[in-house]
Protein backbone atom coordinates (compact mmCIF):
# COMPACT_ATOMS: atom_id res chain seq x y z
CA UNK A 1 0.00 0.00 0.00
CA UNK A 2 1.36 2.90 -1.01
CA UNK A 3 1.95 5.95 1.83
CA UNK A 4 0.30 9.49 2.06
CA UNK A 5 3.41 10.61 1.11
CA UNK A 6 3.60 8.88 -2.52
CA UNK A 7 0.19 9.79 -3.22
CA UNK A 8 0.74 12.87 -2.35
CA UNK A 9 3.82 13.50 -4.31
CA UNK A 10 2.30 12.14 -7.50
CA UNK A 11 -0.73 14.53 -7.35
CA UNK A 12 2.01 17.61 -7.08
CA UNK A 13 3.86 16.54 -10.31
CA UNK A 14 0.22 15.69 -11.75
CA UNK A 15 -0.64 19.24 -11.26
CA UNK A 16 2.85 20.34 -12.67
CA UNK A 17 2.87 17.92 -15.27
CA UNK A 18 -1.05 19.43 -16.46
CA UNK A 19 0.34 23.00 -16.16
CA UNK A 20 3.33 22.64 -18.33
CA UNK A 21 1.63 20.31 -21.14
CA UNK A 22 -2.13 21.67 -20.62
CA UNK A 23 -5.17 19.14 -21.78
CA UNK A 24 -4.09 15.47 -20.36
CA UNK A 25 -6.24 12.42 -21.05
CA UNK A 26 -6.27 9.95 -18.03
CA UNK A 27 -4.97 7.45 -19.73
CA UNK A 28 -1.93 9.21 -20.97
CA UNK A 29 -1.35 10.63 -16.70
CA UNK A 30 -1.53 6.55 -16.09
CA UNK A 31 1.08 5.60 -18.30
CA UNK A 32 3.46 8.58 -17.39
CA UNK A 33 2.96 7.71 -13.53
CA UNK A 34 2.78 4.42 -13.79
CA UNK A 35 -0.77 3.86 -12.00
CA UNK A 36 -3.86 2.95 -13.17
CA UNK A 37 -6.74 4.99 -14.71
CA UNK A 38 -9.19 4.33 -11.92
CA UNK A 39 -6.16 6.05 -9.24
CA UNK A 40 -5.56 8.51 -11.66
CA UNK A 41 -9.87 9.12 -12.16
CA UNK A 42 -9.40 9.86 -7.76
CA UNK A 43 -5.80 12.20 -8.28
CA UNK A 44 -7.98 14.30 -10.91
CA UNK A 45 -11.19 14.62 -8.87
CA UNK A 46 -9.25 15.31 -5.64
CA UNK A 47 -6.77 17.81 -7.57
CA UNK A 48 -10.37 19.49 -8.53
CA UNK A 49 -11.66 19.35 -5.17
CA UNK A 50 -8.53 21.68 -4.73
CA UNK A 51 -8.76 23.73 -7.45
CA UNK A 52 -5.82 22.82 -8.23
CA UNK A 53 -6.93 21.94 -11.76
CA UNK A 54 -10.03 21.67 -14.14
CA UNK A 55 -11.53 18.60 -14.38
CA UNK A 56 -12.74 17.38 -17.85
CA UNK A 57 -14.83 13.84 -19.12
CA UNK A 58 -11.64 11.99 -19.47
CA UNK A 59 -8.82 14.12 -17.91
CA UNK A 60 -8.02 17.53 -17.03
CA UNK A 61 -6.86 21.25 -18.06
CA UNK A 62 -4.73 23.97 -16.42
CA UNK A 63 -6.20 26.38 -14.03
CA UNK A 64 -6.54 29.58 -16.42
CA UNK A 65 -3.78 32.11 -14.54
CA UNK A 66 -6.13 34.54 -14.22
CA UNK A 67 -8.69 32.36 -11.68
CA UNK A 68 -7.95 32.31 -8.54
CA UNK A 69 -6.12 28.90 -7.15
CA UNK A 70 -7.54 29.01 -4.10
CA UNK A 71 -11.18 28.76 -5.46
CA UNK A 72 -13.40 25.86 -4.25
CA UNK A 73 -14.59 23.09 -6.40
CA UNK A 74 -18.24 24.82 -7.20
CA UNK A 75 -16.50 27.37 -9.54
CA UNK A 76 -15.23 24.58 -11.73
CA UNK A 77 -18.61 22.69 -12.17
CA UNK A 78 -18.85 23.98 -15.65
CA UNK A 79 -16.17 21.90 -16.83
CA UNK A 80 -17.74 19.03 -15.45
CA UNK A 81 -19.73 16.31 -17.54
CA UNK A 82 -22.11 16.77 -14.58
CA UNK A 83 -23.42 20.18 -16.83
CA UNK A 84 -23.39 22.43 -19.70
CA UNK A 85 -23.87 25.59 -18.56
CA UNK A 86 -22.78 27.91 -15.93
CA UNK A 87 -23.74 27.02 -12.28
CA UNK A 88 -24.65 30.30 -10.57
CA UNK A 89 -23.69 30.73 -6.40
CA UNK A 90 -27.36 30.21 -5.18
CA UNK A 91 -27.92 26.83 -7.69
CA UNK A 92 -24.41 25.50 -6.14
CA UNK A 93 -25.77 26.43 -2.59
CA UNK A 94 -29.08 24.58 -3.25
CA UNK A 95 -26.79 21.48 -4.61
CA UNK A 96 -24.49 21.77 -1.66
CA UNK A 97 -28.25 21.97 0.97
CA UNK A 98 -29.13 18.83 -0.93
CA UNK A 99 -26.19 17.18 -0.60
CA UNK A 100 -25.95 17.57 3.01
CA UNK A 101 -29.20 15.81 3.68
CA UNK A 102 -27.24 12.25 2.53
CA UNK A 103 -25.85 9.69 4.65
CA UNK A 104 -23.01 7.50 4.06
CA UNK A 105 -24.54 4.26 3.00
CA UNK A 106 -27.23 6.20 1.55
CA UNK A 107 -29.50 4.71 -1.81
CA UNK A 108 -30.12 7.78 -3.77
CA UNK A 109 -31.83 8.46 -7.53
CA UNK A 110 -30.95 11.33 -9.23
CA UNK A 111 -33.38 12.60 -11.80
CA UNK A 112 -31.85 14.86 -14.81
CA UNK A 113 -31.35 18.52 -14.87
CA UNK A 114 -29.01 21.31 -13.84
CA UNK A 115 -30.26 21.93 -10.26
CA UNK A 116 -29.44 18.04 -10.01
CA UNK A 117 -25.99 18.08 -11.29
CA UNK A 118 -25.52 20.75 -8.62
CA UNK A 119 -25.64 18.47 -5.99
CA UNK A 120 -23.03 15.82 -7.51
CA UNK A 121 -19.18 17.72 -6.60
CA UNK A 122 -20.73 17.99 -2.82
CA UNK A 123 -21.06 13.78 -3.19
CA UNK A 124 -18.01 13.10 -3.43
CA UNK A 125 -16.69 12.99 -0.12
CA UNK A 126 -19.50 10.78 1.32
CA UNK A 127 -19.03 6.95 1.53
CA UNK A 128 -20.64 3.91 1.00
CA UNK A 129 -23.06 5.45 -1.46
CA UNK A 130 -25.13 3.86 -4.04
CA UNK A 131 -26.88 5.67 -7.02
CA UNK A 132 -29.00 5.36 -9.47
CA UNK A 133 -29.36 8.01 -12.50
CA UNK A 134 -30.98 7.96 -15.88
CA UNK A 135 -28.38 10.87 -17.06
CA UNK A 136 -25.35 9.68 -18.53
CA UNK A 137 -23.56 12.59 -18.00
CA UNK A 138 -24.07 12.00 -14.01
CA UNK A 139 -23.15 8.47 -14.19
CA UNK A 140 -20.04 9.22 -15.87
CA UNK A 141 -19.23 12.23 -13.20
CA UNK A 142 -19.75 9.97 -10.30
CA UNK A 143 -17.92 6.88 -11.68
CA UNK A 144 -15.05 9.63 -11.56
CA UNK A 145 -15.25 10.58 -8.26
CA UNK A 146 -12.96 10.29 -5.10
CA UNK A 147 -15.35 7.91 -3.36
CA UNK A 148 -16.98 6.39 -6.60
CA UNK A 149 -20.36 5.17 -5.27
CA UNK A 150 -22.01 2.03 -6.71
CA UNK A 151 -24.09 3.79 -9.97
CA UNK A 152 -26.71 2.42 -11.39
CA UNK A 153 -27.75 3.22 -15.25
CA UNK A 154 -31.50 3.30 -15.59
CA UNK A 155 -32.24 1.84 -19.68
CA UNK A 156 -34.84 2.95 -21.92
CA UNK A 157 -35.04 5.09 -24.72
CA UNK A 158 -32.93 7.93 -25.09
CA UNK A 159 -34.67 11.77 -25.15
CA UNK A 160 -32.79 14.28 -26.61
CA UNK A 161 -34.45 17.27 -25.29
CA UNK A 162 -33.99 16.24 -21.63
CA UNK A 163 -30.70 14.01 -22.08
CA UNK A 164 -32.19 11.13 -20.26
CA UNK A 165 -33.12 7.93 -20.81
CA UNK A 166 -37.04 7.43 -20.45
CA UNK A 167 -39.92 5.44 -21.42
CA UNK A 168 -41.48 2.35 -19.98
CA UNK A 169 -38.44 0.09 -19.45
CA UNK A 170 -36.83 2.86 -17.46
CA UNK A 171 -39.64 3.15 -15.21
CA UNK A 172 -40.03 -0.69 -14.78
CA UNK A 173 -36.04 -0.68 -13.80
CA UNK A 174 -36.44 2.13 -11.01
CA UNK A 175 -39.40 0.69 -9.65
CA UNK A 176 -37.87 -2.68 -9.33
CA UNK A 177 -35.76 -0.55 -6.29
CA UNK A 178 -36.28 1.06 -3.57
CA UNK A 179 -34.32 4.48 -2.73
CA UNK A 180 -33.42 6.12 0.89
CA UNK A 181 -33.60 9.86 -1.44
CA UNK A 182 -34.42 10.74 -4.41
CA UNK A 183 -33.21 14.47 -5.85
CA UNK A 184 -35.50 15.79 -8.63
CA UNK A 185 -35.66 18.77 -10.43
CA UNK A 186 -38.69 21.17 -11.96
CA UNK A 187 -39.20 22.98 -15.00
CA UNK A 188 -41.92 24.76 -13.13
CA UNK A 189 -43.43 25.09 -9.48
CA UNK A 190 -47.18 25.32 -8.61
CA UNK A 191 -47.67 26.76 -5.18
CA UNK A 192 -51.22 25.02 -5.17
CA UNK A 193 -50.53 21.92 -7.20
CA UNK A 194 -46.75 20.67 -7.22
CA UNK A 195 -44.17 20.63 -9.93
CA UNK A 196 -45.22 21.36 -13.32
CA UNK A 197 -44.06 20.73 -16.57
CA UNK A 198 -44.50 21.39 -20.66
CA UNK A 199 -43.01 17.69 -21.16
CA UNK A 200 -45.33 14.95 -21.27
CA UNK A 201 -42.25 11.88 -20.39
CA UNK A 202 -43.12 12.28 -16.39
CA UNK A 203 -43.17 8.46 -16.20
CA UNK A 204 -39.69 8.03 -14.74
CA UNK A 205 -39.62 11.00 -12.55
CA UNK A 206 -42.84 9.80 -10.58
CA UNK A 207 -41.61 6.35 -10.68
CA UNK A 208 -38.73 7.77 -8.96
CA UNK A 209 -40.93 9.47 -6.18
CA UNK A 210 -42.48 6.06 -5.33
CA UNK A 211 -39.12 4.59 -5.49
CA UNK A 212 -37.80 6.52 -2.49
CA UNK A 213 -38.76 7.36 1.23
CA UNK A 214 -37.79 10.70 0.63
CA UNK A 215 -38.39 13.08 -2.30
CA UNK A 216 -36.57 16.52 -2.28
CA UNK A 217 -37.22 18.81 -5.22
CA UNK A 218 -34.16 21.57 -6.18
CA UNK A 219 -35.58 23.87 -8.19
CA UNK A 220 -34.40 27.73 -8.05
CA UNK A 221 -37.12 30.27 -7.05
CA UNK A 222 -37.77 31.56 -10.54
CA UNK A 223 -39.60 28.40 -11.45
CA UNK A 224 -42.16 29.81 -9.30
CA UNK A 225 -42.76 32.29 -12.04
CA UNK A 226 -42.94 28.95 -14.69
CA UNK A 227 -46.80 28.45 -15.63
CA UNK A 228 -46.70 25.06 -16.96
CA UNK A 229 -49.67 22.46 -17.61
CA UNK A 230 -48.74 19.56 -16.61
CA UNK A 231 -49.06 18.44 -13.20
CA UNK A 232 -45.51 16.10 -12.75
CA UNK A 233 -45.81 15.64 -8.31
CA UNK A 234 -47.90 17.22 -6.51
CA UNK A 235 -47.05 18.01 -3.32
CA UNK A 236 -48.63 15.14 -1.45
CA UNK A 237 -45.63 13.17 -3.03
CA UNK A 238 -42.62 15.66 -2.34
CA UNK A 239 -41.11 15.54 1.58
CA UNK A 240 -38.54 18.99 0.48
CA UNK A 241 -38.48 21.54 -1.60
CA UNK A 242 -34.94 23.37 -1.80
CA UNK A 243 -34.90 26.54 -3.57
CA UNK A 244 -33.21 30.08 -3.30
CA UNK A 245 -33.81 33.29 -0.97
CA UNK A 246 -35.98 34.81 -4.30
CA UNK A 247 -39.11 32.64 -2.72
CA UNK A 248 -41.49 35.20 -1.36
CA UNK A 249 -42.56 34.45 2.92
CA UNK A 250 -46.27 33.67 1.41
CA UNK A 251 -45.13 31.46 -1.07
CA UNK A 252 -43.11 29.34 1.42
CA UNK A 253 -45.72 29.02 3.79
CA UNK A 254 -48.12 28.06 0.95
CA UNK A 255 -46.28 25.28 0.40
CA UNK A 256 -45.27 24.45 3.79
CA UNK A 257 -48.89 23.88 4.79
CA UNK A 258 -49.21 21.33 2.20
CA UNK A 259 -46.96 19.69 4.30
CA UNK A 260 -43.72 20.36 2.51
CA UNK A 261 -40.57 20.87 4.18
CA UNK A 262 -39.14 24.07 2.66
CA UNK A 263 -35.36 25.16 2.75
CA UNK A 264 -33.89 28.21 1.55
CA UNK A 265 -30.46 27.61 0.42
CA UNK A 266 -27.72 30.94 0.74
CA UNK A 267 -24.81 31.03 -1.93
CA UNK A 268 -21.48 30.84 0.69
CA UNK A 269 -20.06 34.20 2.63
CA UNK A 270 -24.06 35.23 2.75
Amino acid sequence: MKSSKSVEQRRQQIVAWVKEHGQSQVEDLAVRFATSEVTIRKDLAALSQQGLLIRQFGGAVPVPSSTNSNAGPSQFITNDPSTNSTTSPAINAIGQLAASLVKPGNKLVIDCGSTTASILPHLSHIDDLVVMTNTLSTANYLTQSEKEPTVLMVGGTWDAQSQSFQGAMAEQLVSAYSFDIAFIGAAGIDVNRGTTTFNELIGVTRAMAVAASKVVIVASSKKLTHKMPNLELSWKNISVLITDEGICEQDKLNIENQGVTVLIAAPSGE
